[in-house]
């Protein structure tokens, strides 16, 4: 892997792990989530391979089955489940994949918090899993979960986001 400058290395590698999945609520986390960090931060993340328990981790926050977010998000299951027996870490383009959906739900949880209307017990993670699962007008009727296999999909939701946060789509 090559290396990275010296700016770009996490102060703490261990916490900037954890906060690949900050974005669940965790609550051992608390070094921000896959949104706020930088991108030479987030590619680290995936050249490395995040923890294959952060699917668990993903499931249980969003309130999903595991097999369930693993079809969305395209991974394959026994792979997935292989490396969670095995304690390892995921590929990078399975870690790719996880690090956008987390950059997804936390930039829900920052457009909530900055319209100042979050209620305390908001989750970002289920929120997100109750709106993967319905049909969106402006995605041609598709539901957002079906286009969260590929980076286009991901860019694509991403931006419908920023359009209903300024009222482009209600």
């Amino acid at each position: 892997m090559p290396a990275y400058p010296a700016a770009a290395q996490p102060a703490d590698h261990a916490a900037r792990e954890r906060s690949a999945t900050y974005f669940l609520g965790t609550p051992t986390a608390g070094q921000g989530d896959a949104f706020a960090l930088s991108a030479l931060e987030r590619v680290r993340l995936v050249k490395q391979g995040l923890p294959a328990r952060t699917v668990q981790e993903m499931s249980v926050a969003m309130g999903l089955p595991r097999d369930q977010l693993m079809r969305a998000v395209g991974l394959a299951r026994s792979t997935v489940e292989r490396k969670i027996a095995a304690r390892a870490r995921l590929s990078e383009g399975e870690s790719e994949k996880l690090v956008g959906l987390s950059r997804l739900i936390g930039q829900v949880d920052a457009m909530v918090r900055a319209s100042g209307q979050a209620p305390a017990d908001f989750s970002a993670a289920r929120w997100f899993a109750g709106w993967m699962a319905q049909p969106v007008a402006a995605l041609g009727g598709l539901c957002p979960h079906e286009l969260l296999d590929t980076a286009d999909g991901r860019e694509a939701l991403g931006t419908l986001l920023l359009q209903m946060q300024s009222g482009v789509y209600a």
